[in-house]
């Protein structure tokens, strides 16, 4: 009897986290970069040339890589396969707004599977000073709702978002 009540009280438990565990995350990140807006744009919409900026390349510079589709249009896939840092997944470009969004769609296959929503945004500060937020955005599926009750993502990925912008800006700043 003592053990059903064990149990009971396990699944009231995972049910009263799974009701209070967050059930979305958003997670992005700006830098202002001293270039103009068409330059920056060009340049960010290109699945290769993310690459050079990317925290995570740099992580794993010897990771597989795959490019599918036209570079820069709706459609192109980069697909990746590295280290215990990176994993496993795929990118694909799902819609572009000319010069002002890029929108993607990350598919993680390890190490556990999920998908997220990526997007670029880039707004015009001055003529030749240009504002991109980079972020991403998605659900937290049972079981991994109730682990985002003691993960923060925005601490989890924010630097690395973070590192990614400062690459980016002086990338484009020293062209």
């Amino acid at each position: 009897m003592l053990v059903l009540y064990i149990i009971l009280g396990v699944v009231v438990l995972i049910l009263i986290l799974a009701a209070i565990a967050p059930k979305n995350y958003d997670v992005s990140r700006s830098i202002e970069i001293n270039r103009p807006k068409s330059v920056v744009f060009e340049y960010l919409k290109s699945l290769k040339k993310q690459d050079e900026w990317s925290p995570w390349g740099k992580r794993d510079p010897n990771m597989d890589k795959e490019f599918t589709g036209t570079d820069g249009k709706v459609g192109a896939i980069s697909r990746w396969k590295g280290n215990k840092e990176v994993g496993e997944g795929e990118q694909e470009i799902t819609n572009i707004v000319d010069g002002e969004r890029i929108d993607s769609e990350l598919r993680f296959l390890k190490p556990f599977k999920s998908t997220s929503d990526a997007y670029i945004i880039t707004k015009e500060v001055d003529t030749d000073v240009t504002k991109v937020v980079w972020g991403f955005s998605g659900k937290n599926k049972f079981p991994m709702s109730i682990m985002m009750l003691f993960m923060n993502m925005d601490k989890a990925v924010g630097k690395d978002f973070e590192e990614g912008l400062e690459s980016l800006k002086q990338i484009l700043e020293n062209q």
